[in-house]
């Protein structure tokens, strides 16, 4: 007040006063700065915050916008109010991680050690002590070792056998691989028992090789796979083993020691799929799964038993899905010893390393056959692009009951399996012909009805039925040893069943012939018989897993 009075009294004077025009111009100048301070905060509040920084993936930079540790001041007191989602639950018990572990690792006889491990069991110290779960040598997790002075044994699975046409008696069976061809180091089973403080003790009775050498990799060094025999001795062929371990020499402390599996139930289902390890890291094969999951079980598949290497998150997703709804099984798997188990290298080796690939596939093969060849009368190996086709009816028990009848009237034992030919749906001859418009275009199988004219030759590249009574070793196509007469595979008739074999193109071996097929095809619409149940039973699956959701995209992990 008393500036602005001072002011007029000047101005009123004229200006005259003392010191008048030098107050005027500082008050000017004051206002000025005042002025340009404010002009300058505003300009600063205008500029983007964000600077540019070339080569920043764009992915990042919306991540960044999103993260609440980049957002600006006034929303410090929303992030203060919320609480993070994080699992909460309390740590896994000693008990709970082993009842974890053994459904995780379940050749692993881990409830077993547990029960047993504060109490002295074997003969000694030095001789055949049943081994610490923690002394075991294990190889990529599912495998364990013995090391011989002739070759080192990668077992994977143990399994009693005690089916009436096993001419040995009970008999343990391990599954594994050993690099080398015709093992001749001598090794002995400790079979543990229940109860029993020392391990009872029988010299291995066999090597029994699942492959041909004819089919190549026959040398040294190469792990092959294996179906090794013990057979338990006479006094404790009632009892069932907890346990096994292998070893060189009779006393020797093991380093492996598997759980034998021994699942048997009052009655045997009728039939029940096994498929060989997943490799499809990938590729996105989750919808034709579902299609091919619901199709076998309208076929009469009591439960789908699956192996997995390594796949895309959706197939994971596919499978996980099926296991709570109790129609499929996941068990996990890897190569034994050196082989590559990284992803994506995994894969290429596989598919550069042919013979590699189909002597790892036989060990899936063979546990899953094992495992359950007491709960179901038939076991298929079917890859996910394949499906048994009864002709008439709609369900495999109904193909059987037709087929049996048939085959009894050749001969009045039963076969070890029965096989059906292989047809081929090509992917390229429906794109000669179009698309079903009534029918949805994920449906890959209800889509592609056209088919080779011609089949594949008899006992070429067929899948089998394979009777759990009289089987002893498995390969994909055929059985490659059997108990009692012998190995016996009677052909369904092509009128009662073909194999489906849906693929963009045939299989390498068959080039020549590729052509002929695709250039003589026909319509086969058999599997339209299925059409209204299947098309409803997926997509409820793929709406249930949320495949139709609006504007839903897949991350690239590419």
């Amino acid at each position: 007040m008393r500036i602005y009075i001072k002011y007029r009294m000047n101005c009123c004077s004229g200006g005259k006063g003392p010191g008048g025009g030098r107050f005027i111009t500082r008050v000017l100048g004051l206002f000025l700065l005042w002025g340009l301070v404010i002009f300058a905060i505003i300009q600063l509040k205008s500029i983007p915050l964000e600077v540019h920084v070339p080569h920043l993936n764009s992915r990042l930079l919306l991540q960044k916008r999103l993260d609440p540790l980049t957002r600006h001041a006034d929303s410090t007191t929303e992030a203060i109010d919320e609480e993070p989602f994080i699992d909460k639950s309390p740590s896994l018990s000693e008990d709970m991680l082993v009842d974890d572990i053994q459904k995780r690792m379940p050749n692993f006889p881990i409830a077993y050690w547990n029960k047993n491990k504060n109490k002295p069991m074997g003969f000694n110290n030095t001789c055949a002590r049943f081994p610490s779960m923690f002394d075991l040598e294990f190889n990529n997790i599912y495998w364990q070792t013995l090391r011989t002075t002739n070759g080192t044994f990668q077992l994977f699975g143990a399994y009693l056998d005690s089916r009436p046409n096993n001419r040995l008696g009970p008999t343990v069976r391990i599954l594994g691989m050993i690099d080398r061809i015709e093992p001749t180091v001598p090794t002995y089973c400790q079979f543990w028992f229940d109860g029993k403080k020392e391990p009872v003790i029988a010299k291995n009775f066999e090597y029994k090789y699942i492959w041909y050498k004819k089919w190549g990799n026959y040398k040294q060094g190469i792990y092959q796979p294996y179906l090794i025999a013990c057979v338990i001795p006479a006094e404790y062929r009632n009892a069932v083993p907890e346990s096994i371990s292998l070893v060189e020499k009779a006393c020797d402390n093991s380093t492996n020691n598997l759980r034998v599996i021994y699942n048997k139930p009052k009655e045997k289902k009728d039939f029940a799929v096994c498929v060989k390890g997943l490799d499809f890291l990938h590729e996105d094969l989750s919808v034709r799964l579902v299609e091919w999951i619901e199709l076998l079980n309208l076929l009469g598949a009591d439960k789908i038993f699956f192996y997995e290497l390594q796949v895309h998150p959706n197939i994971s997703k596919v499978l996980k899905y099926y296991e709570k709804e109790g129609k499929v099984k996941v068990t996990p798997i890897n190569l034994a010893g050196g082989q590559p188990n990284g992803p994506s290298f995994q894969h290429l080796y596989l598919t550069k390393k042919t013979n590699h690939k189909r002597q790892n596939e036989v060990i899936p093969y063979n546990d899953c056959f094992y495992k359950h060849m007491y709960e179901y009368k038939y076991i298929a190996l079917l890859d996910i692009d394949e499906v048994i086709m009864p002709v008439d009816g709609t369900s495999w028990k109904e193909l059987m009951a037709r087929v049996l009848p048939k085959a009894l009237k050749i001969n009045k034992e039963e076969r070890a399996s029965y096989n059906v030919r292989n047809v081929y749906f090509l992917d390229d001859l429906l794109h000669n012909h179009g698309w079903f418009k009534e029918i949805p275009r994920y449906m890959h199988m209800l889509q592609h009805v056209y088919r080779a004219k011609n089949f594949t030759k008899p006992g070429q590249y067929v899948k089998c039925f394979h009777n759990t009574e009289k089987v002893l070793i498995l390969h994909n196509h055929y059985p490659l040893a059997c108990l009692g007469s012998g190995c016996t595979s009677y052909p369904i008739d092509t009128t009662d069943a073909q194999l489906h074999h849906y693929r963009a193109d045939c299989v390498k071996t068959l080039k020549k012939s590729c052509e002929d097929f695709k250039k003589n095809s026909v319509m086969d619409v058999t599997i339209w018989k299925f059409k209204q149940p299947l098309v409803a039973r997926v997509s409820t699956a793929l709406r249930t897993l949320g495949y139709f959701t609006v504007g839903r995209k897949f991350e690239d992990r590419r």
